[in-house]
Order: C-alpha cells, then sequence, then structure tokens
C-alpha cells in the first residue's frame, strides 16, 4: 500500500459507516384503523400466502386492536376420523403488524417474511 491509497481508503471506510449510520425507516408495533372489506381481504389473503396456502379464518377486528396475530391450526372435527393423540402439538403462527415509514407491513414470526399491506391503514401503537 503506498501513501497515496491512504486517503481512497480512507473514503470507503467513511461510506461504509454512513451506511451503517443512515437510519431506515424504523419498525414500530401498529393496528388497524379504519378496517375495510378490501383490507380483510387482503389480511386474510397474506396471512394464507404466508402459510403455503393454508385456508385461514379470521375475525373482523384482527389485529386492530393489538399489533400481534396468533393463528392456529384448524382441527379435523370428524368422527370418523379423530386425531391420534387427541390434541394439535404444533406450534400456533406468530404475526406482527408494523408501521415502517408510511407502510403497514405484516412479519411472519417463523421466518421474519415482510409483506406490505396495500389496501390496510395502520398506526403505530
Amino acid at each position: 500500500m503506498t501513501f497515496r491509497d491512504v486517503p481512497a481508503l480512507a473514503c470507503i471506510a467513511l461510506l461504509a459507516a454512513a451506511c451503517k449510520v443512515t437510519p431506515m425507516h424504523e419498525d414500530r408495533p401498529a393496528r388497524i384503523v379504519n378496517p375495510t372489506g378490501e383490507s380483510r381481504a387482503e389480511l386474510r389473503r397474506v396471512v394464507s400466502d404466508m402459510l403455503f396456502g393454508a385456508d385461514v379464518a379470521l375475525a373482523d377486528d384482527a389485529l386492530t386492536t393489538s399489533s400481534v396475530l396468533i393463528v392456529e391450526r384448524s382441527r379435523v372435527r370428524s368422527l370418523a376420523s379423530p386425531p391420534l393423540s387427541g390434541r394439535d402439538l404444533g406450534q400456533p403462527e406468530r404475526f406482527q403488524l408494523v408501521k415502517s415509514g408510511e407502510r403497514c407491513l405484516l412479519i411472519h414470526g417463523k421466518d421474519q417474511a415482510r409483506y406490505e399491506l396495500l389496501e390496510t391503514e395502520c398506526v403505530a401503537e
């Protein structure tokens, strides 16, 4: 390394540090306000997509009082084929709604996948 390389390396180091310091939009827990039929359908579709197409049933007030949504697996309710152990040992799925800048994002707790809800209005808690 020569003396001429030092300023170039210093500039690169400063740029790298600036990239780390520059704040991106901070995720803040959020809840849905003014839910509509379209926003409820979007939420149901996004949760279903995050669960690989599973059929989900959500309450109309889902994510309106809390930023956390817990989805449990539905159990087969047939007398012809009851569950072997009598219980479902699978873990429920956890989702969190956050406000990031002006965007409403739903985050899947298992893999941290993030989906923007375009039809949904939310406010930070």
